[in-house]
């Protein structure tokens, strides 16, 4: 079976020639640092294109029009957040707390000519503002994600997260804390995986929480 690379990625999404290679170079650096610091798995290395890029860039058409402000929790290796910059959404911030990693992100954003910003501390330490969108991929509990997310959020913003085989379990634990509306879409690159489209994030009221 022939290896999933760029060009049946670029099939796939449409993507113009200059993104293509942007991506590319984006690939290329992250194989390069992979040697030295663990940025993606090793069972994942040589499928790049599918696992984690296609994987990344699947969220772009979930993306709300009119979207200027996009907060990328726990970015590690730039997914998805670094790739929707590649991609063209406008105002991302990928947050990643390991200095190392974040170094990487930084190289690969000049490699890649992408306009992001990159913060190189806690997702907590963070100061409270207004996004439009919020991402994760591989990060916390949709419960707990909720919890970082809740100082950027107001009732129009939207969390986009990138989930697997345990989601259900994971939302109904969520629901004890959290009033959510939820869209949930299959996974074009895992058949166990779901993306998770959540709006109207609000608190269930202490005397509420934890009661059937």
């Amino acid at each position: 079976m022939k290896q999933y690379g760029p060009e049946a990625f670029q099939a796939d999404t449409g993507v113009s020639r200059e993104t293509l290679a942007q991506l590319q170079a984006y690939v290329d650096l992250l194989q390069t640092w992979n040697q030295k610091i663990n940025l993606i798995g090793k069972s994942t290395a040589t499928d790049v294109w599918q696992r984690h890029i296609l994987d990344s860039a699947q969220v772009f058409p979930l993306i709300p029009k009119g979207c200027r402000a996009l907060l990328d929790l726990g970015s590690g290796a730039g997914f998805p957040g670094l790739v929707l910059g590649i991609m063209g959404i406008p105002g991302i911030e990928l947050v990643e707390a390991d200095q190392r990693k974040a170094a990487f992100l930084r190289e690969a954003a000049r490699v890649a000519g992408a306009r992001v910003a990159v913060h190189a501390r806690r997702i907590e330490d963070l100061p409270a503002k207004r996004v439009d969108v919020i991402t994760a991929r591989a990060l916390a509990p949709v419960a707990e994600l909720l919890d970082l997310s809740a100082p950027f959020l107001d009732s129009e913003s939207v969390c986009i997260f990138l989930k697997g085989q345990n989601v259900e379990v994971e939302l109904t634990d969520a629901h004890k804390r959290w009033t959510i509306c939820v869209d949930q879409h299959a996974s074009r690159t895992d058949p166990r995986g779901t993306i998770l489209c959540i709006k109207e994030v609000s608190r269930v009221p202490p005397e509420s929480a934890g009661n059937p």
